[in-house]
């Protein structure tokens, strides 16, 4: 990958294809980090049920999509999609969980 100073690519050095093979690493590495992300949840969820604990913790939740804000806005990322991922995430997480109870 040819990048710029600050990490960005620089397009003016790759090609179409290099620029979509690119995406498609980054694809990848994002579906692995979203499967790691699950795995811990999981985890998370097996704690609270031998802890009898409930499904949901709205403070945790706030904490994560206030960190999720800070994180997009430190990587110039529109703050309302990423916590709209992040939303996402944690409901189906909510659900999973609900779910093998």
């Amino acid at each position: 990958m040819n990048e710029i100073d600050d990490g960005r690519i620089d397009p003016q050095e790759m090609s179409l294809a290099e620029l979509r093979e690119e995406i498609t690493e980054i694809d990848r590495e994002i579906v692995e980090l979203i499967a790691r992300r699950t795995y811990v949840a999981d985890t998370i969820a097996e704690v609270k049920a031998g802890a009898g604990l409930p499904t949901t913790d709205e403070e945790q939740e706030t904490r994560v999509m206030e960190r999720a804000g800070r994180n997009a806005e430190q990587f110039d990322v529109d703050a309302n999609l990423v916590k709209a991922i992040f939303r996402l995430l944690i409901e189906l997480n909510k659900v999973h969980q609900r779910e093998n109870r």
